[in-house]
């Protein structure tokens, strides 16, 4: 190698060769001194990887020792296992051998309960149907005796109803005699005074006579707005006050005419009503049932109940009976015109 380098090279003089070959000395040391340097350390790092390398073996070992003495533990709990189960296997079939037996005594005895329960029922039937019967009987006795009541609570209501309307009847009369008397003077007082005033209000009185003396034969739909008549006192209650007030002018009275004759008018619908419900009531079997009394009574109901503002429960409890019987008479219905003449 320094041979070529020589031969390559061509130097000028002495000294510029001695430099080159001074240089090169220097570099190849350089190069020996770190070649030294990196077979030492890898001569320490050898040294360290081979005790590292017998540690790791030591362990291994010892791992390898704990291993072997943990799998023949093993073996030895496994020997042991393997008797407790062959123990729990014939233990096991001789209760499966006493379960079997106590399970065909079990149905056997099933069998025999299962006989004595279709006796059971057998006889439940029969006393069943004797309940039946008994309930039927009791049934029929009810009826006939509910039947009896009814009749009584049905002419009990018919008389307390006779007797109420005969008072409303006789109170409307002398109401409205009161306020024709009271307009007819009011009409005589004012007369003079207002001719054309009198004339007209004469003219709405007659209208309002006029109107009262118009029955419908069934109830009227329309209804003023402004005019609310739940029941005869409230009305009767409302004239009171008023005779305790002030005189009332003639627009005031002639609207209490109005009042008195839409009452009428509904009293007479309401008369024409439960005459021909209670037409409808007669006209059924005499021998219904209970079912078909209730279902009457709510058809009876729903028809009475969007027109008969004044009609209170115990006209509805009218109605809620049975059949009444030929003899018995009904109450007496009054005309609806003779009436509004009566009071007119």
């Amino acid at each position: 190698l320094i041979m070529e380098d020589s031969e390559g090279h061509h130097f000028s003089s002495v000294e510029e060769e001695t430099r080159y070959w001074k240089e090169l000395a220097m570099k190849y040391k350089q190069c020996a001194e770190n070649t030294q340097e990196e077979l030492r350390e890898f001569q320490e790092g050898s040294r360290e990887y081979e005790a590292e390398l017998e540690t790791q073996l030591q362990q291994t070992e010892s791992r390898n020792r704990d291993l072997l003495s943990e799998n023949n533990r093993l073996r030895m709990e496994l020997e042991s296992v393997k008797e407790k189960i062959e123990m729990q296997h014939s233990e096991g079939y001789r209760q499966i051998s006493a379960l079997e037996d106590d399970l065909a005594q079990t149905k056997a005895i099933k069998d025999q309960l299962q006989k004595y329960i279709r006796e059971l029922e057998q006889a439940n039937d029969d006393l069943e149907r004797a309940k039946r019967a008994t309930i039927m009987s009791l049934e029929d006795f009810e009826q006939r005796l509910n039947q009896a009541i009814e009749r009584n609570a049905f002419l009990e209501s018919e008389l307390d109803e006779k007797e109420n309307l005969l008072e409303s009847v006789q109170r409307l009369k002398d109401e409205a005699r009161d306020l024709r008397q009271e307009l007819a003077v009011q009409q005589k007082q004012e007369k003079p005074k207002t001719p054309m005033r009198t004339t007209l209000e004469t003219e709405r009185t007659d209208t309002a006579v006029q109107a009262s003396l118009s029955v419908p034969s069934t109830p009227s739909v329309h209804r003023a707005p402004n005019i609310n008549i739940p029941t005869p006192a409230t009305f009767r209650r409302g004239l009171e006050d008023s005779y305790s007030a002030t005189p009332l002018t003639p627009a005031a009275r002639i609207s209490a005419l109005n009042i008195v004759g839409d009452l009428l008018r509904k009293v007479g619908a309401l008369e024409s009503k439960l005459a021909s419900c209670r037409n409808f009531v007669y006209d059924q079997s005499p021998n219904r049932t209970t079912v078909s009394m209730y279902m009457n009574r709510d058809v009876l109901e729903t028809r009475l109940s969007p027109h008969q503002p004044l009609c209170d429960t115990g006209l509805v409890k009218r109605l809620e009976f049975g059949t009444r019987p030929s003899n018995i008479p009904g109450p007496m219905s009054h005309p609806s015109q003779s009436v509004v003449k009566m009071l007119l």
